[in-house]
């Protein structure tokens, strides 16, 4: 018995047998795209939450800053652009390093955003840091306590406050309905905001004008 007959007695569909390399080739095709795609979710993911937890944070913290250097005693005798630029630098530093701080603990814990032991962890180690290049151990000590008590505050108040806000956003806004929205402009405002039926009723009024000014051009010729 030759190997063709004997492989025809145990697998009679040879078929397979040509098949197989090309399930493999198939196979090892699609294993890269589901990698690239699930590396490609990850990054969008990670890149959203250094965001909406790091970047928003410390551009607010820094326009934040500016303003107060906007009114501080200071601004008549160093000038109001260098005292500007001199508390948005430093309300963005801290805040990026307390932010960052806080995500890196994050990650190193346990990955729920919204444990206040990251925010203490980080305050602490954040403030320790700035603290001790400002002023050395003690400034360190001190600066760690309270960037630890007022970040954690901060965070505390963002979690609380966030579902208040977003309810009272959802109120004055509405879910899309203009029945469910109370700020409104009014009727005889000369600035409205149309929705779909209105749009479409502004439409057909208009091209009935025009038809009717294209008539009345066609009469007068």
């Amino acid at each position: 018995m030759n190997t063709s007959s004997f492989l025809s007695c145990i697998w009679p569909d040879q078929t397979h047998w040509r098949l197989l390399p090309r399930m493999a080739s198939s196979d090892q095709k699609a294993i890269p795209q589901e990698l690239s795609s699930a590396s490609s979710s990850s990054s969008s993911s990670s890149f959203d939450i250094w965001k909406n937890r790091i970047i928003i944070p410390t551009l607010i913290a820094g326009i934040g800053g500016g303003g107060v250097g906007l009114i501080s005693k200071h601004r008549k005798v160093h000038g109001v652009a260098k005292m500007f630029a001199t508390y948005a630098a430093n309300s963005g530093i801290v805040t990026g390093c307390y932010c960052g701080a806080r995500e890196f603990v994050r990650v190193s814990r346990t990955g729920k955003p919204d444990d206040l032991l990251n925010s203490v962890v980080g305050g602490f180690g954040s403030g320790a840091i700035l603290g001790r290049l400002q002023g050395g151990p003690v400034a360190a000590a001190r600066y760690s306590v309270i960037f630890a008590v007022v970040g954690t505050t901060v965070d505390y108040a963002t979690l609380k406050l966030k579902p208040v806000l977003r309810n009272f956003y959802n109120s004055v806004v509405g879910d899309g309905n203009t029945s469910q929205q109370w700020l409104k402009l009014p009727e005889w405002s000369p600035i409205q905001v149309l929705d779909e039926e209105a749009m479409a009723a502004k439409r057909a009024r208009e091209e009935q004008i025009y038809a009717s000014v294209h008539n009345l051009k066609k009469e007068e010729t």
